[in-house]
């Protein structure tokens, strides 16, 4: 059974790097959007569909990837996705069309769903309850760096050179990580695994393992609250270029520093998170930190309706997309709780469906008119999913 005890030092950082992996891929790229538009020959919009493409992959990655963890153990599974996203980085430097770009940020996206969704299960496998929650809520707090770096990073390297240099560095990040998590994850089968003693078939298992996932009720909602709250962020971020740098005309460097502000805002959401959860259960703050969310995008509406300037702007995007720094470890904490042995699984789960429904509705979102109220409008309603369920799981009988 997991315990309350805290995980060593080495291996949490190993976690934390793996964890900020993922926006790496995601956000280093932004800034470039038309610099690859240009040498690709296509319109920056046709660019902006690569980001769907990156988290439909990584929704199929983390779907396969969790399920492998369970069966072979979460060393072997996250390593190899490193190597994957590697080599998938790699492929993208050299891309000369956008088919072949959009090939590389697939498998890019299928490696690093691999390596990411053996993190919240090896957390589980140690850990559970409030503990779980804070060691989440610590790992988000450590990764929380990376979106805010990520396209500072970008457009620092492309004042080096081509844009192929961000996906050079991406192949490093991760091939630099293999010996890392090699040296500090321990082999063998996660623990849940062995404690079943389930020695069928990999597919029946695999099949089996997934209908008990989706046959607990109780755990059900908090895959859809995931998937409404995180779908408001990847909207931002796949607009965030035309929002910052076409509608209110900022340069590269400042698109930079716009972006990194809503991920101080969701650093400064992580720190108040870890200090009411000494307090409150993970589900009070959760619905504490959905409820900030709603606030933040009625604001943007009004912001984007009365035509208020970017400063008045920023603050209601921070505020929408800050909260996700109090959503997400609480909905891990609270979803996980109830999957002690099969939790690679649960966690594949819920990571394909968040991206997978993330990235339908990005995809979609592409095919609109492209200005600013669509967008918000967009984020507006999946955003008023979240606060639904969060209003719904106020009569839940069982709470937390």
């Amino acid at each position: 059974m997991p315990s309350t005890t805290r995980l060593p030092f080495s291996l949490l950082i190993t976690l934390a790097l793996t964890m900020m992996l993922g926006p790496f891929a995601l956000d280093t790229y932004l800034p470039a959007f038309p610099a690859m538009a240009s040498s690709l020959g296509v319109e920056q919009q046709d660019i902006a569909v690569t980001v769907s493409v990156y988290i439909f992959a990584l929704a199929l990655g983390q779907l396969v990837g969790g399920a492998l963890s369970d069966h072979y153990g979460r060393r072997n599974v996250l390593i190899s996705g490193l190597l994957l996203t590697a080599v998938a980085a790699l492929l993208q430097a050299k891309a000369d069309s956008l088919g072949l770009l959009m090939t590389g940020r697939a498998l890019q996206a299928f490696g690093a769903g691999w390596a990411l969704v053996s993190v919240p299960a090896l957390v589980r496998d140690r850990v559970a309850g409030q503990q779980a929650a804070k060691l989440f809520s610590l790992l988000g707090l450590i990764m929380v760096v990376a979106p805010a770096l990520a396209p500072a990073v970008g457009s620092a390297l492309l004042k080096l050179g081509s844009w192929r240099l961000i996906f050079l560095f991406l192949a490093l990040y991760a091939g630099l990580m293999i010996p890392l998590a090699a040296a500090n994850l321990a082999g063998g089968r996660p623990m849940g695994s062995t404690a079943t003693g389930n020695k069928s078939p990999f597919a029946a298992s695999l099949l089996a393992n997934y209908v008990a996932v989706l046959g607990n009720t109780q755990a059900l909602p908090y895959i859809f609250w995931q998937a409404s709250s995180f779908t408001v962020m990847m909207l931002f971020i796949t607009h965030a270029s035309f929002i910052y740098q076409i509608h209110f005309v900022q340069s590269a460097d400042a698109f930079a520093l716009l972006f990194a502000a809503n991920i101080v805002a969701m650093f400064a959401f992580n720190l108040v998170n870890r200090l009411l959860l000494s307090r409150l259960s993970s589900l009070t703050v959760l619905r504490l930190g959905t409820a900030c969310q709603g606030i933040g995008l009625a604001l943007l509406l009004i912001t984007v309706g009365l035509e208020w300037p970017l400063a008045a702007f920023l603050p209601s995007m921070m505020i929408a997309i800050g909260a996700l720094g109090a959503i997400t470890p609480n909905i891990q904490a609270c979803f996980l709780d109830h999957f002690p042995t099969n939790s690679g699984t649960a966690a594949a789960l819920m990571g394909a469906a968040q991206f997978g429904i993330a990235g339908l509705v990005s995809a979609l979102s592409a095919q609109l008119p492209l200005n600013l109220a669509t967008v918000v409008l967009t984020m507006a309603v999946c955003g008023a999913i979240g606060v639904a369920i969060m209003l719904w799981s106020l009569c839940w009988r069982k709470g937390r």
